[in-house]
């Protein structure tokens, strides 16, 4: 373990051990940390893929026994149940602040909301990083997620959308501070693969309801009824708990309309391969707080259709940088996926100039330097 007094520490509670977008948004912000002197430490409550990429970073993983807020318990009922389970956890947490000789908290997601409680407990300075942007949950279900957040003392929110949702609660507004992903580029330019007798399309994310790749076989199977040859990838897993609907999708890729059209190509990484093989990304997620994947498009060059929802306003120019289709509407899907087939030299142009913006906007350098001066901030 570091000698603590080589510097700040700074401890991280994070919900998994996974390797989507805020777990390797987490990478980044800890190389921007340790970068800036400080020891990082960060505990999740599970082994898992992301340890070794933590201690790649410099970084120092910990398994720590923590309840975690899942979707499938985000009811009166459920959040009451996991009220009493994070009450009981929250002492024990504390000591794990000070075991760590945290000179700060950062709770890297709004589903630990204990960890919250055992920074106030343990008098340390909390930071919470608000990925979410739950906006359609009931009232008082977004009451109780965001009634937490009170007890950290500033907040990093990744999009307005996102800030949009923690501000159910009065008083947090002037605790939060947008800070954009930091998204990294390709270590060499993505060109265009090879010309095919298909129009090739991507989409790249969880397999699951709100992130709507069913949305975009529909798309794909009108474009194929209109005579033109389309072909889908699909790159992700699908999240615990969610195994029958990647079978659904499988199963409907095997009707006769899509037959042989799409290819499941599970968890890849880095994306940039997939990325080089697509002539346009789709995007079809209903409920995206930010879209990595959408700026790793972007940073590839690549055209992208996506649901005009949340996080997808504030990364996509409609018309400019990408088009913007109405959530769940495979049909609108189609029809702008189609007028990229039919103009070639748009599409290009607007992949051009969605890479020169996402390199601006979404800098990694500019991310790491926000977020280090945010930490630094709370060292009293």
């Amino acid at each position: 373990m570091a000698d603590v007094a080589s510097g700040p520490t700074v401890l991280v509670a994070h919900p998994a051990a996974d390797v989507y977008g805020s777990d390797l948004q987490l990478l980044e912000s800890i190389s921007g940390l340790v970068a800036a002197g400080w020891r990082v430490v960060v505990a999740m409550p599970e082994h898992g893929p992301l340890h070794e990429l933590v201690r790649r970073r410099g970084g120092e993983p910990q398994v720590v026994d923590f309840p975690v807020l899942r979707r499938a318990s985000s009811s009166a009922g459920g959040l009451a149940g996991l009220a009493v389970a994070g009450a009981r956890a929250a002492t024990g947490l504390r000591r794990v602040v000070r075991q760590v000789g945290a000179d700060v908290l950062y709770v890297n997601t709004v589903t630990l909301p204990w960890w919250l409680t055992a920074g106030r407990l343990a008098r340390v300075p909390t930071l919470c990083h608000v990925h979410e942007a739950e906006d359609q949950d009931p009232w008082p279900v977004r009451a109780a997620l965001g009634a937490p957040l009170l007890q950290a003392h500033r907040l990093i929110v990744i999009s307005r959308a996102a800030s949009a949702a923690a501000e159910v609660v009065p008083g947090l507004r002037r605790r939060a501070r947008l800070i954009y992903n930091g998204v990294p580029q390709p270590e060499t330019a993505v060109t265009a693969g090879s010309p095919g007798p298909a129009f090739r399309l991507a989409v790249v994310g969880r397999l699951s309801p709100r992130k709507a790749p069913h949305v975009a076989l529909e798309a794909v199977a009108l474009l194929r009824a209109q005579g033109r040859e389309v072909t889908l990838e699909v790159c992700g897993t699908a999240f615990a708990g969610y195994e029958a609907y990647e079978s659904e999708l499988r199963e409907r890729a095997e009707q006769d309309d899509l037959r042989g059209a799409v290819q499941f190509s599970g968890y890849v990484s880095p994306i940039w391969s997939v990325l080089e093989r697509a002539d346009v990304v789709v995007a079809p997620s209903l409920r995206e707080p930010f879209g990595n994947a959408v700026v790793e498009a972007q940073l590839a060059g690549r055209p992208v259709v996506a649901a005009a929802a949340l996080g997808h306003l504030e990364t996509i120019e409609d018309g400019v940088t990408g088009l913007l289709t109405p959530p769940g509407d495979a049909e609108a899907l189609a029809r702008a996926v189609a007028t990229l087939m039919d103009d070639p030299s748009r599409a290009a142009s607007m992949g051009e100039r969605a890479r020169l913006e996402a390199r601006r906007r979404f800098s990694v350098e500019r991310y790491q330097r926000e977020v280090v001066e945010l930490v630094t901030s709370l060292v009293p």
